[in-house]
């Protein structure tokens, strides 16, 4: 599709969402049922490479919660995003967190539920914006006193809008200059990211994939666009309008995924992703594939990924995603 046809069509999905139902019918506090989909209700750029330090901040970064059950796609606005983070929920699916620092898109969804571990995941921001759509009636308490703006349908009604064409949960949209005046732009991102040229050594890789108990992100490398291809449960992963997915960086950081003390409306308990600490990942960047260790000391650093000298590893110019993936 040439650039004029896929900007044609880029504006029409856009403005079929803004002219969709503007009436949000809340749930951001309620007991509907299943977060994995199962159920009809909601329950709950770059840098230069310099030394890892807090910058000055020039405003908050926005992070949604993104719904990625396959009722879900395709989503809207992911491919603005910095950086994407996925993680594991109920019944070993996956659902997405997704953070903008130096554009906001028109429109971002679906919109989903947030988890207790994306607490700790955002004390590296400062005091980012968080649009979610609800939460675990027990976890809505630790959300209100989080160093986080926390924005749910409940409380900004104008930024939340209902689709038409897709069945609730599955069609929260926000319009996220409603939230934001302007994005903040690249200092408000991880100190623990670096960017520029690649690291020495590492080994030719085309594709790389990682499954989750009931989910499968595969990238295949494409030396044409510069970047990693999602697939996600076998489809090629593209936005509303057609874009592909197409991060240049991935990362996969193993971690402990373990029982939190909450659950789904239908007894599944909640992983609980522990970002905190330290561990083995692969950085795939440029068609090759690196074996680095990751380190957060404490919930307020970036996460810091290093080669086996100890050599701060630098990611590609452009989008990152973070697959968070048990050990």
């Amino acid at each position: 599709m040439d650039v004029g046809r896929r900007s044609l069509m880029r504006h029409a999905v856009t403005a079929a969402l803004l002219l969709s139902a503007p009436a949000v019918g809340c749930t951001a506090r309620g007991n509907g049922a299943s977060e994995d989909g199962r159920g009809a209700g909601d329950r709950t750029q770059s840098p230069p490479s310099t030394p890892a330090r807090k910058p000055d901040r020039t405003g908050p970064v926005l992070v949604v919660k993104i719904d990625n059950v396959a009722p879900a796609r395709p989503q809207t606005g992911l491919d603005t995003a910095d950086l994407v983070y996925a993680e594991q929920v109920e019944g070993g699916l996956s659902r997405l967190l997704a953070v903008y620092a130096t554009k906001l898109p028109p429109v971002i969804g679906p919109v989903r539920s947030a988890r207790e571990a994306d607490l700790e995941l955002l004390r590296q921001f400062d005091r980012p914006v968080l649009a979610f759509s609800g939460a675990q009636r027990r976890l809505l308490p630790l959300i209100d006193t989080a160093p986080l703006s926390a924005e749910t349908p409940e409380r900004r009604p104008d930024a939340y809008f209902r689709a038409a064409g897709r069945a609730a949960p599955h069609n929260l949209y926000l319009r996220p200059g409603r939230l934001l005046a302007a994005a903040p732009g690249a200092d408000a991102l991880p100190t623990g990211f670096r960017y520029g040229p690649a690291p020495a050594g590492g080994r030719a890789r085309t594709s790389h994939t990682v499954d989750y108990p009931a989910a499968r992100f595969t990238f295949t490398w494409s030396a044409r666009r510069h970047g990693w291809q999602v697939a996600m449960d076998g489809k090629p992963a593209v936005t509303a309008d057609g874009t592909p997915l197409m991060p240049a960086t991935v990362v996969v950081q193993h971690v402990r995924v373990r029982r939190s003390d909450l659950h789904d409306a239908l007894g599944n308990p909640t992983p609980y992703t522990e970002t905190v600490g330290s561990g083995p990942a692969q950085v795939l960047r440029d068609g090759r594939i690196y074996e680095v260790t990751w380190k957060r000391e404490r919930a307020t650093d970036g996460t810091e990924f290093t080669a086996a000298d100890g050599t701060p590893v630098n990611f590609a110019r452009g989008q990152v995603w973070v697959i968070l993936t048990g050990r």
